[in-house]
């Protein structure tokens, strides 16, 4: 199965501009019910808002978006954008104005909504959902920081480290890289670190 990305969890931001405040939240999601269901409870949370604007993106489901009365193409479609150049799915987004007195035109509305996904999105951060190889590794002290390096360039993930007389690494490494991971520790160390698997998994990690 194709890896892909979501959110890692719950985010939030706000900033103003021009007296207008904008309440960024983003949300994952397991189904266009779910996007449509947190849309709404922001809706009636934001009653009094003068914009409770939205888009969502369901993996191999709907994409949709809305305005919800600001021009068009000044706030829905920007904010899916953001999610989109992120690679994210399952993920819901609702930006709520209040707005200040002060038009902010076409292009200023179009950076603000941009802004406040963007925030709500690296607020939530983003994780990578894929079939994962447990792994772990007996090192020395001076090896650790190039087993991180290492792992890090095929975009393993260091789940834990334990110190005792050597130091125990537990890794999470991308399927197709485990092999070539545990060739390179081994050259590295001149054969006295060998990579020993624990197991398998599919499950998202976060990356970001």
């Amino acid at each position: 199965m194709a890896e892909y990305y979501i959110p890692a969890g719950a985010g939030e931001a706000e900033f103003t501009e021009k007296r207008s405040s904008f309440l960024g939240h983003v949300r994952l999601v397991n189904s266009e019910e779910e996007a449509k269901a947190f849309v709404a409870e922001m809706k009636k949370k934001y009653y009094d808002a003068r914009h409770n604007c939205w888009c969502y993106i369901i993996r191999e489901g709907a994409v949709r978006y809305s305005d919800d009365g600001e021009p068009q193409g000044t706030a829905g479609i920007p904010m899916l954008e953001v999610l989109r150049r992120e690679g994210v799915e399952n993920v819901v987004c609702v930006v709520t104005r209040y707005f200040g007195g002060v038009l902010l035109g076409t292009g200023g509305l179009l950076r603000a909504y941009t802004k406040s996904a963007k925030d709500a999105l690296d607020a939530a951060g983003i994780s990578v959902v894929r079939r994962w190889v447990r792994a772990e590794l007996l090192c020395s002290y001076s090896m650790l920081e190039r087993v991180k390096l290492e792992c890090a360039s095929v975009n393993g993930v260091v789940e834990d480290v334990e110190y005792g007389a050597q130091v125990t690494v537990k890794l999470l490494l991308p399927e197709e890289s485990a092999d070539d991971f545990a060739l390179r520790i081994k050259d590295l160390s001149g054969g006295r670190t060998e990579l020993h698997t624990t197991g398998e998994a599919f499950m998202p990690v976060r990356i970001r």
